[in-house]
């Protein structure tokens, strides 16, 4: 089973720093709710694990992370993974763009795209498409605050060198971790629920 996400986020960091963090891909990483990259092999090959909670079950994958492209005229990030679950009865790959989106010269206003493939087999993939797209956008929107929070916190000390003697903030010192966040297995159980229940009143509807 093939699920296709396009999102767009807009971020309080600048673009700069956005950029910055992006090249940072166990940074990144560490955005991602209950994931860590666990070994560098290389430049571009990674190892790492992400764990799923839900309720009293947890679901522990592990995967390879291989980095194809980093760009920085357009300063997009290609990644490219696969894993399977510790009990190997579930699989997934994934394919991803993301891109930061706006200038410096903008304001400061950008926003950080993707575009991302993945494709689930084994148990995994009896979630069906529907209810992957809604695990996914809860996923997502979190990945999204902690990469921005992450994105400003490496803005600050820039910004901070920049202003007069005297003028610098100590509160951005607490700023320097962007928070992690886990996964909120009711958030997505209730955002599954409704999106079900959505689907059956609308069908009913027509």
């Amino acid at each position: 089973m093939k699920v296709v996400l396009e999102k767009v986020f807009p971020l309080a960091a600048g673009a700069d720093a956005a950029w910055q963090s992006l090249q940072d891909i166990a940074a990144v990483a560490g955005c991602m709710p209950g994931a860590a990259i666990t070994e560098r092999v290389d430049d571009t090959h990674y190892k790492g694990t992400i764990v799923v909670r839900l309720g009293p079950a947890t679901m522990s994958f592990k995967g390879e992370i291989e980095v194809l492209g980093l760009d920085p005229a357009a300063r997009s990030l290609h990644l490219a993974g696969k894993g399977a679950d510790s009990t190997g009865t579930s699989g997934a790959s994934m394919d991803l763009l993301a891109t930061v989106q706006g200038s410096e010269g903008s304001g400061g206003a950008c926003a950080l795209s993707g575009r991302s493939e993945v494709t689930m087999s084994g148990k995994a993939a009896a979630f069906g498409g529907r209810m992957m797209n809604t695990v996914a956008d809860q996923i997502l929107k979190q990945f999204a605050a902690n990469f921005d929070a992450l994105a400003q916190s490496r803005q600050a000390p820039a910004r901070d060198a920049a202003a007069p003697d005297g003028d610098t903030a100590p509160a951005t010192v607490a700023q320097a971790a962007p928070p992690r966040t886990e996964l909120n297995g009711l958030a997505l159980a209730w955002a599954v629920l409704r999106d079900w229940l959505r689907g059956i009143f609308s069908r009913k509807a027509t």
